[in-house]
């Protein structure tokens, strides 16, 4: 009776101590699961992180060379202007003579209406701003519409 009682309570032991070992090895599987689906979300973030991050940097790219170009050509219509071989053209109209004798055959020296100097240079400045405006809201809207909508 007594080996009975000893086989019996080692059972009970042997049945509680699997018992136990079951739950924490269900503890352990569903702590493993919950982090391989956070690390596969981490994956995917990361991998969306890095795609938009490529297109950001292909919006940047494609605004930079358009900038780029538009201040080459800037440049070259200034070294144009400035060398007498293009002009620029404004809409202006010559005061009214002073005299109405001269108003009879034209003014004596009237010349075609030019810019001075300073506000040519003042006038490429802006263009160069208009582009750099330019490039810089038509970049904003590319990351919104590619990058920020996806």
């Amino acid at each position: 009776m007594r080996e009975g009682t000893f086989i019996l309570v080692l059972c009970l032991v042997a049945w509680f101590s699997f018992d136990l070992l079951e739950g924490q090895r269900d503890t352990a599987r569903s702590e493993r699961d919950a982090a391989l689906f956070e690390a596969s979300g981490l994956r995917e973030a990361a991998r969306i992180s890095g795609e938009m991050l490529a297109e950001r940097d292909a919006i940047d790219l494609q605004r930079t060379q358009e900038l780029n170009h538009e201040r080459a050509e800037n440049d070259s219509l200034r070294l144009d202007v400035d060398a007498g071989l293009k002009r620029l053209r404004l809409n202006a109209t010559c005061s009214a003579p002073a005299t109405p004798a001269a108003s009879a055959g034209g003014v004596a020296d009237a010349n075609t209406p030019e810019l001075t100097a300073d506000a040519r240079q003042d006038y490429f400045t802006l263009r160069d701003q208009l582009a750099l405006s330019r490039q810089m809201i038509l970049g904003l809207q590319d990351h919104v519409r590619r990058v920020c909508l996806r």
